[in-house]
């Protein structure tokens, strides 16, 4: 089933469309407790009568096993069946797991991702990859399954910390390296520190539709989708190592380390002329934050990287930058080529 996505600017009447087709005491709200407070009121008129909560801890480490069995659990107590839905309420976590759940509950059922951080309406809820994580290695476990629709909406960014908006502009400065020349050049003039809230509404729908590009070619991640995990090989690593080390690291602000360290192994292997890593690298350096690590911690990161659900053959694989809009898939490196793009990070970061 291919998902509607709709980039709304009148949330209650997008989301009314679908909630109107459901009995009332089917439909259920996940979210979690900064959602819950901040965005369900944004979305309830939709309803003629409240939708049961289901309410999660935030953050990352909702994403797991406990968690999902818990909401399996709840499903069946409140007798939800597989005409029930599931409007999923919240940033990258909740579309995740959420779509996790419903893709696997009684053999599935309808969702609606409502993403509430920047980070999920660019990324994390578009494409139909739902998933947990197993102990602290990202999403090992997952379903490929669309939503009935994305409602997408930039009122919600809103109600995001500042550095949580940063953290979305990761993946917004991604797709643009992907994408082309022009559409880094307009990132490159956005200080994700001073939003103006009108225009991000068209930053992300640009955003998600060059996603979306790579979604409609390879909707399984069989080839070209690979493309989007750039920054992410060593990003997901550093995400997974702090996470380990108990420290607080958003998503966004791994895969900024990741784009880092990735644009130097593209200089490197694919002749990224040098200008562009560093225009690149002092952009991200300039609005994300540093995480410390010491040379000794590389080879355990290093470890990390041989659980990417790329990897082919028992070697690494990055997606790697030519220039800016020309990309290669299913590139490696030598573990020490990875600790010297690490260096680089670090000098960047000074």
């Amino acid at each position: 089933m291919k998902s509607i996505n709709i980039f709304s600017t009148d949330i209650v009447k997008d989301l009314t469309q679908y909630t109107q087709n459901y009995k009332e005491d089917k439909i259920f709200v996940l979210a979690d407790e900064n959602t819950s407070k901040h965005c369900y009121e944004k979305i309830s008129d939709a309803f003629e009568r409240s939708p049961v909560m289901i309410e999660i801890p935030a953050g990352e480490k909702s994403k797991s096993i406990e968690t999902t069995t818990f909401l399996w659990n709840y499903l069946t107590n409140i007798k939800a069946d597989r005409k029930s839905l599931l409007i999923n309420l919240g940033g990258g976590v909740i579309t995740d797991i959420g779509g996790f759940v419903a893709s696997t509950f009684k053999r599935g059922i309808d969702f609606i991702n409502i993403p509430t951080s920047l980070i999920a309406q660019v990324d994390a809820a578009i494409g139909g990859k739902n998933g947990i994580n197993l102990d602290e290695i990202k999403n090992q476990i997952g379903t490929f399954r669309n939503p009935v629709a994305n409602i997408i909406s930039a009122q919600f960014v809103e109600t995001l910390p500042q550095r949580h908006i940063t953290s979305g502009f990761a993946e917004i400065v991604k797709h643009s390296l992907l994408e082309s020349r022009k559409e880094w050049t307009k990132i490159k003039a956005i200080n994700p520190q001073s939003i103006d809230f009108r225009y991000l509404q068209h930053i992300i729908e640009d955003s998600a539709k060059i996603k979306l590009k790579f979604i409609e070619t390879d909707p399984f991640e069989k080839n070209e989708r690979e493309a989007l995990n750039f920054g992410h090989t060593v990003g997901h690593a550093l995400e997974s190592f702090f996470l380990k080390k108990g420290v607080d690291i958003l998503h966004g602000e791994a895969v900024s380390i990741g784009l880092i360290s990735e644009l130097f192994l593209s200089n490197k292997y694919l002749m990224l002329d040098f200008e562009t890593l560093f225009e690149v690298s002092e952009y991200l350096a300039t609005y994300f934050p540093s995480y410390p690590l010491v040379y000794d911690d590389y080879e355990a990161v290093w470890e990390l990287m041989k659980y990417d659900k790329k990897n082919k053959e028992n070697q690494i694989k990055f997606t790697l930058l030519k220039n800016i809009g020309e990309y290669k898939i299913n590139n490696t490196c030598e573990k020490q080529e990875l600790f010297e793009a690490l260096n680089f990070y670090y000098q960047v970061k000074k």
